[in-house]
């Protein structure tokens, strides 16, 4: 039993609904942005001014001071769980998310969606906490739960009073340990997998279309893998394959532990240790690199599917604050906002007003991430336009980005923009542990977040000219054109491009040569 609560609740039977949110970019035919786990470049708009700055000058602009974290506390137990606190006394809640740094990267091809699958059984018990009794628990004393699964990462949070802290961290340390994995069980939620697998990607032409522009967009590295999984491994997974990830990989050497709310850091760091503390490390697997290879070449698709609209898919291999080429991400950052920040942004001034060539664009770049990173530009042509007559006009004002010419209005309102977004973003005791999970998560120090208008205030017109030149080039780019099935378009389409109709995903994700260490 849970101790120091008193839970005994008449069973019930019922079926306790989990809306767990599988935290994978699904693309979208309005031109929603994609990626951005992390940030997005935020939509406030700013009147441009006329003047024009010459290459080499740096931006002048005076930008708010920003202090995201400034008094979170920090420790890492003996046992290697990294613990991040940040009180928050506006209101008598707290929030506790624990990050597993295992996703569908970690996965070997002939198992991916181990990880996901795995979220879904943590919900199943342990024997101090039967099936069930998780989430009673939590309805009982006014919270909630519920878990996420991305590329990098897993993780599960809890919302409650701020008086049941202890119980919500010992919720999590039970089940960091002891979960119970019946075949029973597996076999029902296997299916739960598997039907959002359908309704999610294979029934969603559009993101269909992503995960198979995703497969084109990482030739090697293990971030092309969707994070659900293909419906032909989750077919063949085994019940043991999920013992051995969880024994593998949830543990506290791999975990950081989040709470965000009405604390204090020294007692709460207290009952860390009660519950936590007595859990022990083990040495982990070998990591997967992964690490694109440099200028892989431009790569073309075209896809046939039942939609009723074409769209337009693009990609650029871009770096992270985790990639060795870090101090690009800055200018990067900026050329995102120059590009689509918002609605007086250059892709939707002159590519969707004046020149309406488009109805919709969108975009996502997020550099919070674990491994290299990807900025993606989807479309939907007018109509009476081509995908051909859009993708050129976007590239066109690619190469104006290589100028070096900048309005300082411009340049000022994406980075207020950016910073008013991530500022805005944390706002909320979930945005604030979210951001310091996934920084956690994918090796970035959470301290970087206050040093950012700095670094984007330092940037350069010669350096964006520069990084726009390295990373905005056919070397560096994806480019998938969805078309209706059947449409004379799709049947005159270039034979030089590699076309892909609508077989079976296996058919076209040949295993990756980078593939992490079998379960």
């Amino acid at each position: 039993m849970i101790e120091n609560y008193n839970y005994q609740i008449p069973f019930q039977p019922h079926s306790v609904g989990k809306a767990r949110q599988l935290t994978q970019t699904w693309l979208c035919m309005l031109g929603l942005a994609l990626g951005s786990l992390g940030v997005t470049v935020g939509h406030a708009a700013a009147q441009q001014a006329s003047a024009k700055t010459s290459i080499g000058q740096s931006n002048a602009s005076v930008l708010p001071s920003f202090q995201a974290f400034a008094n979170v506390y920090s420790e890492t137990l003996p046992n290697g769980l990294k613990v991040l606190i940040q009180p928050d006394h506006r209101s008598s809640v707290v929030m506790t998310q624990v990050w597993y740094q295992v996703g569908s990267v970690d996965e070997s091809p002939e198992q991916t969606g181990l990880s996901h699958a795995l979220e879904h059984m943590m919900f199943k018990g342990t024997p101090k906490v039967p099936s069930g009794d998780f989430a009673r628990i939590n309805a009982k004393f006014g919270g909630e739960n519920n878990a996420f699964t991305y590329y990098d990462y897993t993780g599960y949070y809890q919302l409650y009073p701020a008086r049941y802290l202890p119980l919500a961290l010992e919720l999590e340390a039970d089940r960091m340990r002891n979960l119970v994995l019946k075949e029973a069980d597996f076999a029902k939620e296997i299916q739960v997998v598997m039907e959002e697998r359908r309704q999610r990607t294979d029934d969603n032409p559009q993101a269909l279309a992503f995960e198979r522009f995703r497969l084109a967009a990482f030739p090697t590295s293990p971030l092309r893998q969707p994070v659900i999984g293909h419906m032909a491994r989750l077919q063949a997974l085994k019940l043991d394959a999920l013992k051995r990830w969880y024994d593998q990989w949830y543990r506290p050497n791999n975990a950081t532990l989040v709470i965000v709310g009405d604390v204090e850091p020294k007692q709460a760091m207290q009952q860390v240790k009660r519950y936590f503390s007595a859990i022990a490390a083990k040495p982990l697997p070998p990591r997967v690199d992964l690490s694109e290879v440099t200028n892989p070449g431009e790569r073309r698709l075209t896809l046939q599917l039942p939609v009723q609209s074409p769209a337009l898919y693009m990609g650029f291999n871009w770096p992270s604050l985790s990639s060795a080429n870090r101090e690009d991400v800055y200018p990067l950052i900026l050329l995102h906002g120059i590009l689509d920040g918002g609605i007086s942004a250059r892709l939707e001034q002159r590519v969707i007003r004046q020149k309406r060539l488009a109805a919709a664009i969108g975009s996502g770049y997020d550099p919070f991430t674990r491994g290299p990173a990807l900025l993606t530009i989807t479309a939907v042509p007018e109509p009476g336009q081509t995908l051909e007559t859009v993708e050129q006009a976007i590239l066109a004002e690619m190469d104006q980005l290589k100028t070096g010419q900048y309005d300082p209005a411009e340049r000022q309102r994406v980075e207020a923009s950016y910073l008013a977004e991530l500022a805005y973003g944390q706002d909320s005791i979930a945005g604030q542990a979210r951001l310091l999970g996934s920084l956690s998560t994918a090796g970035i120090d959470y301290r970087m977040i206050d040093q950012l208008p700095a670094k984007l205030a330092a940037v350069t017109n010669a350096q964006l000219a520069d990084v726009a030149k390295r990373y905005l080039n056919p070397a560096q780019m994806t480019v998938l054109y969805l078309q209706a099935a059947g449409s004379r378009t799709a049947q005159d389409a270039d034979g030089g491009n590699l076309s892909l109709d609508a077989k079976p995903i296996a058919a076209i994700n040949p295993a990756s040569p980078t593939t992490p260490a079998k379960p």
